[in-house]
């Protein structure tokens, strides 16, 4: 492969082209500053105009959450993982049927395996703007969000109307719905019941990787946060490990699965046969299967990284047992 052939299969910070119309609240007032992004595979954005970098997916999408402070995203649910990791800021997690059942701040390099089945939201408590990196279970990102019935009343009388194909119409701009097609219907009492009001005591010990627990245990070894066998005993279709300094050699590798990096602080040289690319914070790299490759930091000081491989286990619903 090409330095210009990878060059294409990587995703700069800088380069992260933003929708801020990408859900169905962006003229919600409190959610109408937020930016989405989606960097691999078409994520779960109800809107058309909403940029892809790279089309391809590996199993799993990945995605991007930007905005200012005090600004949040509203309660939805997603039948498949959803993996959240704070790159800047400082974020409050809450989740449960009004937003009530139970909440986490999580800091700079803090990641949440957030269970399916529950509604969840957050926002920005920091004082700058911040980026929180999103990991989707499967190709199709499960299909979709499933909104909680107050956001979609909200949204609708704030012009946006969603339908049930999934797609977003304003009415503030004209648009309505196409013939044949109605608005998304709100979920019933009764199917309200399935989602559970899960306390904050159950989710946080299970579900969550504090950064600096994770960089301790990756001193010798990268340290295993979400698999089979890892701190967050999970397998919904990916595995996600944290990589320091100290925990991976310079050894050339490959695997016969889709890997992604995600750096999280300092600079790595990313090396294969055919050249070297550096990455800094916030940039992602998508590897294809069978390509030999080493990873090292590029430079002195702190050099974290999340490492993301596909694996063959199904993209089900996130562990709950």
């Amino acid at each position: 492969m090409t330095p210009e052939e990878m060059e294409a299969r990587i995703v700069r910070y800088g380069d992260l082209v933003p929708c801020k119309t990408a859900f169905i609240d962006a003229h919600t007032p409190g959610s109408d500053q937020k930016e989405n992004f989606t960097i691999i595979g078409g994520g779960v954005s109800e809107s058309p105009d909403q940029h892809v970098h790279i089309a391809e997916t590996p199993g799993f999408n990945i995605g991007a959450a930007g905005q200012p402070p005090k600004c949040r995203n509203s309660l939805h649910s997603h039948r498949t993982a959803e993996v959240f990791f704070v790159l800047k800021g400082r974020w409050r997690f809450f989740w449960g049927r009004w937003g009530t059942a139970g909440e986490v701040v999580l800091e700079e390099g803090d990641i949440f395996n957030i269970p399916t089945g529950i509604f969840r939201g957050f926002e920005n408590i920091g004082t700058d703007y911040g980026m929180i990196m999103a990991i989707l279970g499967g190709d199709d990102a499960g299909g979709g969000v499933i909104w909680a019935p107050q956001v979609i009343e909200d949204a609708k009388a704030h012009g946006l109307v969603l339908g049930e194909n999934g797609k977003l119409y304003d009415t503030k701009q004209g648009e309505a719905l196409p013939a044949g097609v109605k608005p998304m219907p709100l979920l019933t009492d009764e199917e309200l019941t399935a989602f559970p009001e899960t306390a904050a005591c159950e989710v946080v010990p299970r579900y969550i990787g504090r950064y600096w627990d994770m960089m301790a245990l990756a001193q010798h070894a990268p340290c295993k946060v979400i698999g089979a066998q890892a701190m967050i005993p999970d397998r919904p279709g990916f595995e996600v490990e944290l990589l320091s300094r100290t925990s991976i050699a310079d050894d050339w590798y490959a695997t016969d699965h889709h890997e992604v990096v995600m750096v999280m602080r300092g600079h790595w040289q990313l090396s294969w046969e055919g050249g070297t690319k550096t990455l800094a914070p916030g940039d992602t790299a998508a590897i294809p299967p069978g390509m030999r490759r080493s990873l090292a930091p590029s430079m002195t000081g702190e050099a974290s990284l999340y490492r993301v491989r596909a694996t063959d286990d199904p993209a089900g619903a996130t562990w709950q047992g």
